[in-house]
């Protein structure tokens, strides 16, 4: 799996997301042909390397000769569905879009319909969103990881004059998603950047287990007291045989003042909420006092929002946190016919050859109790007929 991961160092805009792109091997012709699919002529792409505070870069420039500015939305959508595109670029660059005018809509109080797209609207920004879109898709990138985002503070001058940073419709695009203050004055993320990185990112947070292959730099037009870059490293989904690795979250937290019914209905609540795992281990604290050590284990974009319901669910008054890797066995489902009905097994890939079924738990279950069976004759049951079917020595 080819994964991606964008390192925010100065924040993202449009321009910074292509040029990362381009650096990272995305060839500067293929990039303009696809572009040119978007029957605009009234721009141009200047390429070229630069130097941001020691670091070398990659800079796209969107030249326009542009005589509509400001668009509505469905002007936008318009010349998106009218381009020789994928189906996939046209869609989610319309989402983009959709997504900037929604929060317009709510800032302005005014109507999706009736917004006018002013810096956005431009060819130039359709362009750093449909160049960027189409770009993923050309790298054939499969898992896109995002750092947190760094906000500016300080003041730029928008159409409608003073505005605060961040921008009000950054700030609204990126609801839900990590971001920490920055001192630098001037705007580290556009609503461009901030409404890409939203269609395209599978998670956000630290950078992901994998086999690196590449890095690139893309430049931002200013200069800062820091390098204006957003860093794209590129790699494979780490692998030694027959599994893979990924980065997890881990929570823990020592419990000696929660009683039982807590402790089932947090674990409940954590794995209705996407904990991959809780477990909770007895032990003895100090004063022999008995205790619990609950251990959650999570995906990385996930873990803020358990370790609230940690907080708000039991007695505790500290969570140790720490990201992991984790090897994955690959595995995949089938389907085993018994006598029982059709059970749902897990057939895992082991290393050396060979492969383990495992019968899924809630099928089983309700066989089971359909049949007014043991689980264990229901489960020895579906093991049996997937060894005899899948070759499993037992």
């Amino acid at each position: 799996m080819k994964i991606a991961y964008f390192d925010c160092i100065a924040g993202a805009s449009g321009d910074m997301l292509l040029g990362a792109l381009v650096d990272a091997g995305l060839p500067a012709a293929t990039l303009e042909a696809e572009l040119a699919k978007l029957n605009l002529d009234d721009f141009h792409l200047h390429v070229a390397k630069v130097s941001k505070n020691g670091f070398g870069a990659t800079k796209v420039d969107v030249h326009v000769h542009d005589h509509a500015p400001e668009r509505h939305l469905r002007d936008i959508c318009a010349i998106i569905e009218k381009a020789a595109l994928s189906d996939r670029v046209k869609a989610r660059a319309v989402r983009v879009f959709t997504r900037i005018c929604e929060v317009e809509a709510g800032i302005h109080g005014q109507s999706v319909d009736a917004v006018h797209l002013h810096e956005v609207g431009g060819v130039d920004a359709i362009v750093d969103v449909v160049g960027v879109l189409a770009g993923v898709e050309l790298l054939g990138l499969e898992r896109i990881v995002v750092s947190p985002l760094p906000m500016g503070r300080g003041f730029i001058k928008g159409a409608h004059g003073q505005i605060p940073l961040p921008a009000p419709a950054t700030v609204g695009l990126l609801a839900g998603v990590p971001v920490y203050g920055s001192p630098i004055e001037k705007e580290l993320v556009t609503p461009t950047g901030a409404a890409l990185l939203v269609e395209l990112a599978d998670a956000w947070g630290v950078l992901p287990a994998m086999t690196l292959k590449t890095v690139g730099y893309g430049a931002g037009t200013r200069d800062s007291v820091i390098p204006n870059v957003i860093r794209l490293m590129l790699g494979e989904s780490a692998a030694s045989g027959p599994w893979s690795s990924e980065t997890i979250t881990e929570l823990e937290t020592h419990l000696d003042n929660d009683r039982g019914e807590t402790l089932g209905h947090t674990t409940q609540r954590l794995m209705a909420e996407g904990a991959l795992d809780v477990v909770s281990i007895p032990a003895l604290m100090k004063k022999n006092r008995p205790a619990h050590v609950l251990k959650v284990l999570a995906r990385p974009e996930d873990a803020d929002r358990l370790q609230r319901i940690l907080f708000k669910e039991t007695s505790t008054l500290g969570i140790r946190r720490q990201d992991t890797r984790r090897d994955v066995l690959h595995r995949h489902f089938e389907t085993v016919n018994t006598q029982y009905g059709p059970i749902t097994v897990k057939i895992a890939q082991l290393p050396g050859g060979g492969v383990r079924a495992t019968p899924e738990y809630e099928d089983c279950r309700q066989a089971a109790e359909k049949h007014g069976v043991s689980l264990r004759d229901v489960t020895q049951t579906a093991e049996h007929v997937a060894a005899h079917q899948f070759g499993i020595p037992h």
